[in-house]
């Protein structure tokens, strides 16, 4: 069975930071790629980060270019999102989420179709 489960979420003030962890259970991050997505109330859920697996490949939207960072740990079978200077329009639930990527493709895309599995969602407010 296949389980990702959120944490690190919570209330910030403009400028701040947060780290947020996705354990994944059931499988083995070596085959897959990872991403983290995000939904405001109201608007679509949107690609924040993804990241390979293996590999080194990331990618980032332009919104948080600078600020967010990506990375895994494969002994632990987490994924991580650091976020810094974060702004009142980083508010919104969190996901991680995760596909099975084939060994010829060389990045991981932020499609939302793609993604197989998601973890329930964590709250991130950004607010003085």
């Amino acid at each position: 069975q296949l389980q990702l489960v959120e944490s690190g979420g919570g209330l910030v003030q403009p400028g701040g930071s947060l780290r947020l962890s996705c354990a994944a259970s059931g499988f083995t991050l070596n085959n897959y790629a990872i991403g983290w997505f995000r939904q405001a109330p109201g608007k679509e859920r949107e690609g924040v980060s993804c990241i390979r697996g293996t590999g080194r490949s990331t990618q980032y939207a332009d919104s948080v270019k600078g600020r967010f960072t990506i990375s895994r740990d494969n002994a632990k079978n987490s994924v991580y999102l650091q976020m810094n200077s974060l702004k009142p329009e980083d508010t919104a639930i969190y996901y991680c989420a995760t596909y099975r990527i084939s060994t010829i493709q060389h990045m991981c895309v932020m499609t939302l179709a793609r993604y197989e599995s998601w973890g329930q969602g964590i709250q991130v407010t950004v607010s003085s």
